[in-house]
C-alpha cells in the first residue's frame, strides 16, 4: 500500500522559470491529476474548452489573468480559482510571470486510443 510522502515544493519548483508543465503527479495507481504549470513573463495559455472534469488551481508564483467566457479574473499569489467543467479559459502571465498548481479526478483512457499506421 503507498505511503504519504513529499511529492514536491513549489518555491524550488518556481525558482526554475520554466515554461509549461514543470511537474505532475506521477504514481500509476491513483485518482487524481495534479500539475505544475509555469508561464514566463507575457506568455500564455490560449483560449480553450476545459476538460469533462472541475479543476482546482492554486496560484503560489508571479500574477496573471485568466480569461473566461464571462470576463477576466486578475489572478495573485494565494488565489485558489475554480474551473468548473468544460468552461472556457485563458492564462495570461503577469510582469513576473505566473505559477500555479492544479488538481482534478484523473482522466481516465476509454481504451478507444488510436493505432499508428503502417
Amino acid at each position: 500500500m503507498p505511503e504519504p510522502r513529499r511529492m514536491a515544493n513549489t518555491t524550488e519548483l518556481a525558482a526554475g522559470k520554466s515554461n509549461g508543465a514543470i511537474w505532475k503527479l506521477e504514481p500509476e495507481q491513483r485518482d487524481l491529476d495534479a500539475n505544475v504549470i509555469s508561464l514566463a513573463p507575457g506568455e500564455e495559455i490560449g483560449q480553450h474548452q476545459g476538460p469533462e472534469l472541475d479543476v482546482l488551481l492554486h496560484v503560489f508564483a508571479g500574477s496573471g489573468v485568466l480569461r473566461t467566457a464571462s470576463g477576466s479574473i486578475e489572478l495573485a499569489i494565494g488565489d485558489i480559482i475554480y474551473l468548473p467543467a468544460r468552461s472556457q479559459r485563458q492564462f495570461v502571465a503577469g510582469d513576473a510571470g505566473l505559477g500555479y498548481f492544479s488538481v482534478h479526478q484523473r482522466k481516465h483512457k476509454t481504451g478507444l486510443m488510436p493505432s499508428l499506421r503502417s
